[in-house]
């Protein structure tokens, strides 16, 4: 594949569905999969999914508890904390739609896990 092939899909959006067992805080407590979904709606709606468009996907631990829920956003390699569907709306909008990053929402670079 050549470097001028472009890639399947314009963005990648990544949301931690991650769910633990052990009473650990975790992005599942945080309407992670809620989030997922409404995300995943808005980019159908908009008519932004598809080849050469954008994918939203279903994602195991990130590793970013502290920051959580969190999504990452490639080829960026933007990470966000959400509160609401309006902060989903934003992400879609802003930054899958119209490659600007949503930097209130950005999670701060030392929250790990």
């Amino acid at each position: 594949m050549s470097d001028t092939t472009p890639p399947y899909f314009q963005r990648h959006i990544f949301f931690c569905l991650n769910e633990r067992a052990n009473g650990e805080a975790c992005c599942a407590q945080h309407g992670a999969q809620q989030a997922f979904e409404h995300c995943k709606a808005q980019v159908k709606a908009l008519g932004l999914a598809g080849p050469g468009k954008v994918r939203v996907n279903k994602a195991g631990c990130l590793d970013r508890c502290a920051a959580g829920p969190v999504a990452v956003v490639y080829p960026e390699g933007v990470w966000y904390s959400y509160v609401d569907t309006s902060d989903i709306d934003e992400i879609v909008t802003s930054h899958l739609r119209d490659g600007q990053v949503v930097e209130r929402l950005r999670t701060p670079p030392e929250l790990g896990r």
